[in-house]
C-alpha cells in the first residue's frame, strides 16, 4: 500500500466514525423528541411529608438514629429547592385503630407507657404514611415521600423497641390502603441494608401483599433467608434477596430487574410502598454496601415503572434506616428528585 492509499484509508475510516457518531446523536435527539411528543405525558405532583415532631425523640445522646437525620435531610431539601413541596403532618383522631391492624393492644400499651416520647414520634410517622396514602388516593399527589423517623420495619409485637423501631409504618399503611380504599394487592419494596423482619412476619401467609427485600442476611436482625418464601396461601409472596458486603449499584439493580420486575408484573399491584432505607448507601455507619445515589435513582425508576404500569402511578415511600448524616440526606434528595422529575404517562 502506497502512502496516498494509506492516507485515503485513514481519512475514510475517520469519516465513517464521524458519520456513525452523528447518526447516533441524531437518533438520541429524535428519541427524546418523540418521547416529549407523547400526548398523555404528565409531570409528577410529588409531596414530601415532614413535621417538627420528628426532632423530638432520641434513644440516647450518641445513638445513630438521631434527630440530626431529619435536620440534615431538611437542609438538603432546602438546598435542592425541594422544600417547597413539603407538607406538615396532621394527626388523625383514629390513628390507634389503624396501628391495631398490625400491632397488639399490649404492644401499644407498653410503648405508650414505657417510652411516651418515642410513642408520640412513631405515631406521627404512622400518621404520615397514612396521610400519604390518602393524598395519592384522592389524587392530590402522584407519589409521596415520608421524611419520618424512627424507622419501622423491625417493629415486632414485643412491647419494646426493636432495631430502633416501635411501629411498622409501611405495614400499617398497607393494611390501611386495603381496608379504607379496598385495594386488593400491595407491593412492598424494602431496599434497607437490614432485613424487614417485621414486615415479613406480618404478611408471611398473606397472598395480597408481595414483599420484596434486598438486604444482608448476616446483619441485624439475622433474618431474611432467601429460602423463606412465605407459607400457606402466602407461599411465593415473600421474596428475600441476600446481598454480600460491597454490593454495588450494578448488582442490586440486576436483582431488581431480574427478580422484582417479573414478580411484580405477575402480581399486578394496586399500590407500591417502599421501605426506603438508605443505610444500604456507601459509607453508612451500620451497613457495608456500596450503593451510590445513582443506584438509588435507578431503583426508584424501577419502582416507578411498576407503579405506572399497574396502579396509576400510586407510590408511597417511607424513610427507614440511613445513618451517615450527609450520605443519607444526599440519597433522599436523589430519590425524591427522581420521584418528582421523572414524568409519567397517565
Amino acid at each position: 500500500m502506497n502512502r496516498r492509499t494509506f492516507l485515503n484509508s485513514i481519512l475514510s475510516t475517520l469519516l465513517y466514525i464521524t458519520h456513525r457518531q452523528l447518526s447516533a446523536a441524531e437518533a438520541l435527539v429524535k428519541k427524546d423528541s418523540d418521547f416529549l411528543k407523547v400526548e398523555n405525558l404528565e409531570k409528577n405532583n410529588t409531596t414530601i411529608m415532614v413535621d417538627p415532631v420528628f426532632l423530638e425523640h432520641h434513644i440516647g445522646p450518641t445513638h445513630p438514629e438521631s434527630p440530626s437525620r431529619i435536620q440534615h435531610i431538611e437542609r438538603a431539601l432546602i438546598e435542592s429547592n425541594l422544600f417547597e413541596i413539603t407538607k406538615s403532618v396532621g394527626l388523625k383522631n383514629d390513628i390507634y385503630k389503624w396501628i391495631e391492624t398490625v400491632h397488639t393492644k399490649n404492644h401499644i400499651k407498653s410503648i405508650r407507657e414505657s417510652t411516651p416520647i418515642a410513642n408520640k414520634v412513631a405515631t406521627a410517622a404512622v400518621n404520615a404514611a397514612l396521610s400519604a396514602v390518602d393524598s395519592i388516593m384522592h389524587n392530590n399527589s402522584t407519589n409521596v415521600f415520608c421524611a419520618t423517623r424512627p424507622p419501622g420495619h423491625h417493629a415486632l409485637n414485643t412491647g419494646r423497641e426493636e432495631g430502633f423501631c416501635y411501629y411498622n409504618h409501611v405495614a400499617i399503611a398497607a393494611k390501611y390502603a386495603q381496608e379504607k380504599y379496598n385495594l386488593k394487592r400491595i407491593l412492598i419494596i424494602d431496599w434497607d441494608y437490614h432485613h424487614g423482619n417485621s414486615t415479613e412476619a406480618i404478611f408471611y401467609t398473606d397472598p395480597s401483599v408481595l414483599f420484596f427485600s434486598t438486604h444482608d442476611k448476616n446483619a441485624y436482625p439475622g433474618t431474611g433467608d432467601p429460602l423463606k418464601t412465605g407459607s400457606g396461601d402466602g407461599e411465593g409472596y415473600n421474596i428475600n434477596v441476600h446481598l454480600p458486603c460491597g454490593t454495588s449499584d450494578r448488582i442490586i439493580i440486576k436483582k431488581f430487574n431480574e427478580i422484582l420486575l417479573p414478580k411484580a408484573r405477575k402480581f399486578k399491584p394496586d399500590l407500591v410502598l417502599i421501605s426506603a432505607g438508605f443505610d444500604s448507601r456507601k459509607d453508612d455507619l451500620l451497613g457495608c454496601f456500596s450503593i451510590t445515589d445513582s443506584g438509588f435513582i435507578e431503583l426508584t425508576k424501577i419502582a416507578m415503572t411498576i407503579a405506572n404500569e399497574f396502579c396509576n402511578n400510586r407510590l408511597v415511600s417511607v424513610l427507614e434506616g440511613g445513618y451517615n448524616l450527609d450520605g443519607n440526606a444526599k440519597a433522599v434528595v436523589a430519590h425524591v428528585s427522581t420521584l418528582k422529575n421523572n414524568m409519567h404517562t397517565s
